[in-house]
C-alpha cells in the first residue's frame, strides 16, 4: 500500500484550540505531485460505550448538539483525557454522565468520523453488567438525560432512523452483531 501513501513536506497551524485545531499540510503524491494546501482537523480521540444494566437494558443519554442544532440520543462516552488510555476514558465517561460502573468491558471497534479530513479516531466499548454507584457528574456545559431501553428498543431506533450522531450508530451496530442480535 505504500504506492497510495502521501508524505507530509511540512504543516502549518491555522487555529489551535481546546476541542478542534485546523492545520494546513503541504504533500507530495506517489507520482509526484505537489498538494499545496491539504487541510486537516485536529480533533481529540474520542471513546463510548454500548452500555448494558445488570438488567440486559442499554443506557442512553439525551443531549443537545449545538452545531447540528439537534437534541441528541447517544451512548454515551466523550474525550479521552491526556493520560489515558481509551479504556479508562470510557469508564469515566460512563460514570460521570451515567453514574454507572460496569464489571466487564470489551473494545469492539476503533473507527474515524472522517479520514478524509479529521485525524481523530473513536474507541467503543461493549460495557456489561452495569450498577448505578453515583449521581451524575456532569461538566459545566453538559445537560444530560439518561434513559434505559431494550435491545428491541434500540433496533427499532435504529431502523426508524432516530438515532443521528453515525459513530454511536456504528457502535450499536457493532455491539448487535457481538450480542448475536443482528
Amino acid at each position: 500500500m505504500s504506492e497510495l501513501n502521501w508524505s507530509t513536506l511540512s504543516s502549518t497551524y491555522i487555529h489551535k484550540g481546546p476541542w478542534a485545531t485546523l492545520r494546513s499540510d503541504k504533500c507530495e503524491l506517489p507520482d509526484g505531485t505537489i498538494v499545496a494546501d491539504y487541510y486537516v482537523l485536529e480533533y481529540p480521540n474520542w471513546a463510548n460505550a454500548v452500555a448494558l444494566t445488570e438488567d440486559n437494558k442499554i443506557l442512553m443519554v439525551r443531549q443537545y448538539r449545538h452545531a447540528a442544532n439537534i437534541v441528541s440520543l447517544e451512548i454515551p462516552g466523550g474525550v479521552i483525557e491526556d493520560g489515558e488510555n481509551p479504556e479508562e476514558g470510557m469508564r469515566r465517561e460512563l460514570l460521570e454522565e451515567t453514574g454507572y460502573a460496569f464489571n466487564e468491558v470489551e473494545l469492539i471497534s476503533t473507527v474515524y468520523a472522517n479520514p478524509s479530513t479529521a485525524n481523530n479516531k473513536t474507541f467503543c466499548y461493549l460495557a456489561k453488567g452495569g450498577k448505578k454507584v453515583q449521581e451524575q457528574k456532569l461538566d459545566e456545559h453538559e445537560r444530560i438525560v439518561v434513559e434505559a431501553y431494550t435491545i428491541a428498543q434500540v433496533k427499532q431506533l435504529l431502523a426508524d432512523n432516530k438515532i443521528a450522531q453515525a459513530l454511536h450508530c456504528t457502535g450499536l451496530f457493532y455491539a448487535l452483531i457481538k450480542l448475536g442480535e443482528l
